[in-house]
């Protein structure tokens, strides 16, 4: 019900209700598969949650068929926050697209967005509660590094936030810049995501089946 609020933005009565049975349908995904862990954000805990509490009923009652997933979040980068308002989670929806990092964007345009990332008083890097503009930018660091946030931190003792922005923004061009070639090597040759596609739904389609046939034999329905 969280989720819902927030994506509905408090407009109730003009969301689709595909916002509302999303969580089902999610659901309905991850127990197809027998999913054990299940990698989310933090924001996604309440969603495999609710796909327990599914599993765990229809276990209940017509016995132990389903597999009760766990949430796979990484405590390093669980959620990482916008770069215009870090009391909001990053998200390509945001009306604002400086907000966000988008794997489209050209290295100029990431580089600018890092720029003009808000950031807290003060001037050190350091990692602090009381600077959550802050460290949100060196968790994004850290992670693309692969250090520490304190890591991070040390590296740029005596530097200031322009120091700090500046390689930020190298720091993602160079992370997205890889995934940005793959994404055009598969733009110019289509059929490899069709093949793809075409194998992974055969593969998750069978799967499912099994999966059905084992629900449908429980309450009963194994004959149609």
């Amino acid at each position: 019900m969280t989720q819902f609020k927030d994506k509905s933005g408090g407009q109730d009565e003009s969301v689709s209700s595909a916002l509302f049975t999303y969580p089902v349908l999610q659901a309905a995904d991850i127990l197809l598969h027998d999913a054990e862990l299940v990698p989310v954000g933090e924001d996604q805990k309440q969603h495999i949650e609710l796909t327990r509490d599914v599993a765990h009923r229809f276990n209940q009652r017509y016995g132990e068929t389903l597999v009760l997933p766990r949430p796979d979040i990484k405590q390093d980068g669980a959620r990482i926050m916008s770069l215009d308002d870090p009391t909001k989670k990053m998200s390509k929806s945001s009306p604002n697209p400086n907000s966000y990092v988008a794997l489209g964007d050209t290295p100029d345009i990431i580089r600018r967005k890092i720029k003009r990332a808000v950031t807290d008083s003060g001037s050190e890097i350091v990692v602090d509660p009381e600077k959550p503009a802050l460290s949100n930018l060196i968790s994004i660091y850290a992670i693309l590094t692969e250090q520490t946030p304190s890591e991070v931190q040390e590296a740029f003792v005596g530097k200031g936030y322009g120091a700090f922005k500046s390689e930020l923004g190298e720091v993602v061009v160079a992370a997205i810049e890889p995934i940005q070639q793959r994404l055009a090597e598969l733009d110019a040759s289509p059929e490899i995501i069709e093949e793809v596609l075409r194998a992974g739904s055969v593969k998750a389609r069978d799967y499912a089946h099994g999966t059905l046939a084992k629900v449908r034999n429980r309450v009963g329905l194994g004959g149609f």
